[in-house]
């Protein structure tokens, strides 16, 4: 099969197409023809940094955690699936895991689901990862209907996601963005915008809750925003945060006693733990697809396999309005 090999990490690592062997199925696994690939801020993570971060693959490595396409073959135990069955995942791209920069995946059965009816092999590639993230977010912080809900960064890959789950779950959502093209596609997807260049913390809290703060805030932004997402949430409120590599002081998430919610998403993935709970939110997501909850906002360019370095590029640019993917 054809494959984008990546023979080093850095700054400057290329993707090599390269013909290697084809994977077999295996125990508790399908073989998937993969039609599709998105490409994740952990992806470019891992080809620049390499072994610094503790999940990447050992080179030579093929990289790529989300895709969609159909199975051809089922390993022995694995009764939910048949051969022709088009689903979607995120199960491969880390540590000992091969990724989806190629025409085959042997994937975890428990890492899958049937793939949305109503959506394009492309665009049920670009949910997974982003996806399972935003879900596990809101419902850890318990979103309820009627509450206020304040998603920082709604025009990226996580945070776009987050939003309309929210909206679908009956809360009353706010979000956060840097320019027009942000703050107008949040309004598209059905929240109030707020341009956090022009309005601090303080004058949106004091506008949109009357002062009281946000009952959750999913913190997409990370890093110093966290201290924003304390600042903005009411008293006893949850704060979910996909980016807290950072030091912090808590002070004020104490006085206000804050929940704060970690969302690692990879830790089934990495630890073969609890992985059937990947499968069950992607049947769960399935469902809020096509009931017209969730779409995916798709990138303007295409690419195709051999074009990986250049998709790297363009989420790494951060022109990329959506998600970009590569059509295997």
């Amino acid at each position: 099969m054809k494959a984008m090999l990546l023979s080093s990490y850095g700054e400057d690592a290329q993707f090599e197409p390269v013909d290697i062997e084809k994977p077999q199925v295996k125990s508790g696994h399908v073989l998937i023809k993969i039609a599709a690939s998105s490409v994740n801020t952990v992806d470019t993570m891992i080809r620049k940094m390499g072994k610094v971060l503790p999940l990447s693959p050992d080179t030579p490595a093929i990289l790529g955690m989300d895709f969609a396409g159909a199975i051809e073959a089922v390993g022995e135990g694995v009764s939910t699936y048949a051969a022709g069955d088009e689903v979607y995942g995120c199960a491969g791209g880390l540590a000992d895991l091969p990724g989806t920069l190629a025409d085959y995946i042997v994937a975890d059965a428990n890492l899958i689901a049937p793939k949305p009816t109503n959506l394009s092999m492309r665009e049920a590639a670009a949910l997974p990862l982003v996806a399972i993230t935003a879900y596990e977010g809101l419902t850890r912080a318990g979103v309820q209907p009627g509450q206020k809900v304040l998603v920082h960064g709604g025009s990226g890959g996580v945070g776009h996601v987050a939003l309309q789950l929210a909206k679908h779950f009956g809360a009353d959502v706010y979000s956060t963005g840097g320019g027009d093209k942000q703050l107008a596609l949040i309004e598209q997807l059905g929240a109030t915008g707020i341009n956090y260049k022009t309005e601090s913390v303080e004058q949106y809290v004091a506008k949109h809750t009357g002062g009281k703060g946000f009952d959750v805030v999913f913190d997409s932004v990370g890093g110093a925003n966290m201290l924003n997402s304390f600042e903005a949430a009411a008293l006893n409120a949850h704060v979910a945060s996909t980016v807290s590599l950072c030091e912090l002081d808590l002070t004020l998430a104490h006085f206000k006693g804050l929940s704060l919610h970690v969302v690692f998403m990879l830790i089934p993935m990495l630890h073969n733990f609890k992985r059937e709970q990947h499968a069950e939110i992607l049947r769960r997501l399935s469902e809020i697809v096509e009931s017209g909850g969730l779409t995916p906002v798709m990138d303007e360019e295409r690419y195709g396999l051999e074009q990986a370095g250049q998709a790297h590029a363009r989420l790494e640019s951060g022109k990329a309005m959506g998600k970009v993917v590569i059509e295997n």
